[in-house]
């Protein structure tokens, strides 16, 4: 039998796994720094749930898992952790508003499998519930800069709302405006020429695409691009939502009268995270604005929600690129010479100090040992022989230096727990 993954699945080895686990923990970290608190759902939701005319749309059904336990019962496996939060606060109507968490899970999506797209991929998403001041956007950006600053990654945030792209399709009169924005969304991906087509399948005239070409291109400022487009729609809520948010922000938000994202669910202010260095790859996150989706599960209720989603598909593969991944957390590695049973009691009060310890179990020769350790990049190594043993100390070799010292075992406890 030929073994294989599914597709569109991945195995994470070590040196995977740990910078995926770091990155967790830094993001954890910073959510915690922000007054967000954790959340976990199931990855099986009831499919009526994640078909809800209040959920994702029929873009995204078309690329949901759907199945049925004995029961008969149809489920499907959730495509993204929005849904499912709106679920949980409909259920749970008693939790105080507003509604802070974040969510680190698997979510999976039926869709073509492209080197950057795979099937069951992880997101890390917080939102804030219940909160319709724009201060809560101001936070969640705030957030995503923080992010992008701890990972030492130069990036832009897009900022647009999805009520200004609502006000430019009614201004130019198109029919089917939520089909056009969704074309509108892959400008970035296609090009102009290509969107130009794409619109003229969609049956719009060539003044109707002139138009919007030049509302979704325009050049400038932050200032000048707002001042534009409103020259032509006036009154506009959607501007002068992007102007309260804006003024909080430098050039590290950039307005994009382009950007759209594809879920239906957006209501306001949408942001996408863009790496400034395009060989690293493009968004890591992005998010927005859905004041209907939750108070529609919860009988129409008023629930305003914001929030945003990190890939850490997407983040890990930037990472590897700039960082040096480690093969192995441990820090120590013990080699018995021919005292093993001594090895296993220092290799506990090592690890009850907290110091990640690894040690030989196959009694193999010194260079084996050796050779072991620098495969697997362990920084530090301890000779447990008989004759350090009689002196009451452990030799202890910096891998990176080849410098060995005689220590006690304090010693080295403390040694390690400073290096």
């Amino acid at each position: 039998m030929q073994l294989r993954r599914a597709k569109g699945t991945e195995d994470f080895p070590p040196e995977k796994k740990i910078l995926r686990d770091e990155i967790v923990e830094t993001l954890k970290n910073i959510f915690e720094i922000y007054g967000f608190d954790p959340l976990e759902t199931p990855i099986l939701e009831l499919y009526s749930t994640l078909s809800s005319k209040y959920a994702g749309g029929s873009e995204i059904l078309k690329e949901t898992f759907k199945l049925k336990d004995q029961g008969k019962r149809e489920l499907g496996l959730r495509y993204d952790l929005t849904v499912p939060l709106a679920r949980f606060i409909a259920m749970n109507p008693q939790i105080s508003l507003p509604f802070k968490r974040y969510q680190i899970e698997k979510v999976f999506r039926d869709g073509p499998v492209t080197k950057a797209r795979i099937r069951e991929f992880w997101q890390c998403d917080v939102d804030i519930i219940g909160a319709k001041n724009l201060t809560a956007d101001i936070e969640i950006i705030q957030l995503a800069l923080q992010v992008m600053k701890e990972f030492k990654l130069k990036s832009k945030i897009k900022i647009n709302n999805r009520k200004l792209l609502n006000e430019i399709v009614n201004y130019i009169k198109i029919n089917n405006p939520d089909s056009v924005i969704l074309s509108i969304d892959k400008l970035y991906k296609i090009g102009k020429e290509n969107l130009e087509k794409e619109l003229k399948e969609k049956k719009l005239s060539d003044e109707q695409i002139k138009k919007l070409m030049s509302l979704i291109l325009v050049n400038g400022t932050n200032k000048q691009k707002l001042e534009k487009i409103e020259s032509k729609l006036k009154n506009s809520q959607g501007i002068n939502e992007l102007k309260q948010i804006l003024k909080f922000f430098k050039n590290e938000v950039e307005f994009d009268p382009s950007l759209a994202r594809g879920l239906s669910y957006y209501t306001g202010t949408i942001f996408e995270i863009i790496l400034k260095d395009k060989n690293l790859g493009c968004s890591v996150g992005g998010g927005g604005r859905y004041d209907n989706m939750i108070g529609s599960f919860s009988n129409n209720r008023n629930i305003p929600a914001v929030g945003i989603s990190f890939g850490l598909e997407p983040l890990t593969g930037v990472l590897q690129k700039i960082r040096k991944s480690k093969k192995t957390n441990a820090q120590v590695y013990l080699i018995p010479i021919n005292t093993l049973e001594k090895a296993i009691k220092i290799a506990k009060k090592l690890r009850d100090a907290k110091i990640k310890t690894d040690l030989d179990l196959n009694e193999r020769n010194i260079s084996k040992n050796l050779n072991y350790a620098n495969n697997k990049e362990i920084p530090y190594v301890i000779f447990v022989g008989e004759k350090e043993l009689r002196q009451k100390k452990l030799k202890l070799r910096d891998m990176k230096t080849g410098k060995e010292r005689l220590l006690t075992l304090n010693e080295a406890i403390k040694f390690l727990l400073k290096n």
